[in-house]
């Protein structure tokens, strides 16, 4: 029997190498793989000595040879294959040890040259895979290093079954697939178009949930795989405390997170079912914690929050007086931990606010629908304040344009139809995921009560009649933001005026949906 060894990543091999050599594999090998192998004292044949032709072009070609793909891709039970693989001297090749040059972490270094980068591109590795698993029936094929003790396992006991076979084989076929999928994408960053006629996503397997969604369903979560800085997010944060993270958590979390980083002084949200039931900004954290658990503190119970400032231990003991499911944050102090370790329950997420980066692709946004996929720039970019404008007779006062800018910040983040009462740059009520803006606005009304009289209003989208602006006008609210661009602006404004309510048109809209 024949095994064929040529990895980048060595970790394992050479223990495994040695159970091949003792279950009487003849070991060939390439480059650097040869010489780890050579080093540890385990008899092996070089690829050269193999295909009768040295490794040309710096390496470039080494295993592109009949030699090689023959001995991988001969179906053993086909008279005529294995006949002509006699003619030709060809030895078949039971066994395929690969893993790719890292084109991953080398395109993660923002200063990476070009060259370097396609340098990385593995051309051989790819090939011999994708051969060795289209042949599993004959060959085992191996692409993990953490599938090494369970394959000699079974060499070792006699035979590798065919659903192992057939596991490995499209374990593969992964690896080659989610590899090339980097490839294209950092050809493609910077460069048109940026929605080609063909796509894929990778992603790699962080860990299995409990469940997803509902107990019935079952989950896990990826970490998906892009070239440029790796992506800052709730899988990348280092958990301190608590219980195991589920679905529903990573969702949330997720859905916290994207908000506090859209502000620059302390701010802290409090989410429920993705939708920020509790926002604020002040001068120290524990205030706007504070007003954030003010916002709703009923839906706030077993809510996530997010802070973007690291977690100091009187702010900590605050939060400890109510029951949340997650704290994030950009840090804790040995005050905050000890001030939350009764709380054995509680997640403690860890996680840097990320740093802005000039020149990276930006993550595209992919949402799943039945049969499909639909792909879009995500709605990250900061809105441009000076193309703002007043439609109204009056202008907002100093005070009213810092609510109106905090509220269209917020409102960013909440399902429409989405419409945020703030006072005080503090949410006092939100309407969200309603069919018609009146509902939404009912219920952002309802929930901050009498705190609605004097309140900056944002909604995500425009109104459409006039009758929300009036809705509006009957709580309270003394100045609106939208987008404007509705036939009736005009009637609407008018409502505003009659009001005395000041309005701002942003142009822009935010749904989400």
């Amino acid at each position: 029997m024949r095994a064929l060894l040529s990895v980048y990543d060595k970790a394992g091999l050479v223990p495994f190498a040695r159970t091949l050599r003792e279950l009487d594999f003849d070991l060939v090998s390439t480059g650097g793989t040869l010489h780890t192998l050579i080093d540890a004292g385990i008899p092996v044949l070089s690829v050269s000595d193999v295909t009768g032709f040295p490794e040309i072009l710096d390496g470039r070609v080494k295993t592109l040879h009949p030699a090689v793909h023959g001995g991988l891709l001969a179906r053993r039970g086909h008279t005529e294959h294995m006949a002509q693989l006699n003619d030709h001297g060809i030895t078949p090749i039971d066994l395929l040890v690969s893993n790719l040059y890292p084109f991953e972490s080398t395109v993660a270094d923002p200063h990476v040259s070009f060259e370097d980068a396609v340098e990385n591109i593995d051309i051989g590795g790819p090939a011999m895979l994708r051969a060795a698993a289209k042949n599993f029936a004959s060959v085992v094929v191996v692409s993990d290093p953490s599938d090494y003790g369970d394959v000699a396992a079974a060499l070792a006991a006699g035979s590798i079954s065919e659903e192992q076979r057939k596991a490995l084989a499209a374990k593969a076929f992964a690896h080659v697939s989610a590899y090339d999928s980097l490839v294209a994408e950092y050809l493609r960053t910077g460069r048109e178009p940026t929605f080609p006629d063909e796509i894929t996503f990778a992603g790699r397997k962080l860990q299995d949930l409990r469940y997803g969604e509902n107990p019935g369903q079952d989950a896990a979560a990826y970490r998906r795989l892009s070239t440029g800085a790796e992506a800052s997010g709730v899988l990348s944060a280092r958990q301190l405390a608590g219980k195991e993270l589920s679905f529903n958590n990573l969702l949330d979390a997720d859905a916290a997170w994207a908000v506090v980083q859209g502000f620059d002084k302390p701010a802290v949200a409090i989410v429920k079912h993705t939708i920020p039931c509790g926002l604020a900004t002040r001068s120290s954290l524990l205030d706007a914690f504070i007003e954030a658990l003010a916002g709703d503190p009923v839906s706030a119970f077993g809510g996530i929050v997010a802070l973007n400032r690291g977690l100091d231990g009187d702010t900590a003991a605050k939060l400890a007086e109510t029951f949340f499911e997650v704290i994030i944050a950009p840090d804790f102090t040995p005050s905050a931990r000890d001030a939350l370790r009764r709380k054995s329950s509680l997640r403690l997420l860890e996680l840097p606010l990320p740093e802005r980066r000039e020149g990276l692709a930006r993550a595209l946004d992919i949402r799943p629908i039945a049969g499909g996929l639909l792909v879009q720039d995500p709605d990250d970019q900061p809105d441009d304040l000076g193309t703002w404008q007043t439609v109204t007779r009056r202008e907002p006062s100093k005070d009213e344009r810092q609510d109106l800018v905090f509220a269209w910040n917020a409102a960013r983040y909440v399902k429409s139809n989405a419409i945020v009462l703030a006072k005080a740059r503090s949410v006092i009520g939100i309407g969200s995921g309603q069919p018609n803006r009146l509902e939404s606005i009912a219920i952002a009304a309802r929930k901050a009560g009498e705190r609605a009289n004097g309140a900056a209003l944002a909604s995500d989208a425009f109104f459409p009649f006039a009758d929300g602006v009036e809705a509006a006008a009957l709580v309270g609210v003394r100045a609106i933001v939208q987008p404007g661009g509705s036939v009736r602006d005009p009637e609407v404004i008018a409502a505003a005026d009659a009001a005395n309510i000041s309005m701002l048109f942003t142009g822009t809209r935010h749904f989400r949906h």
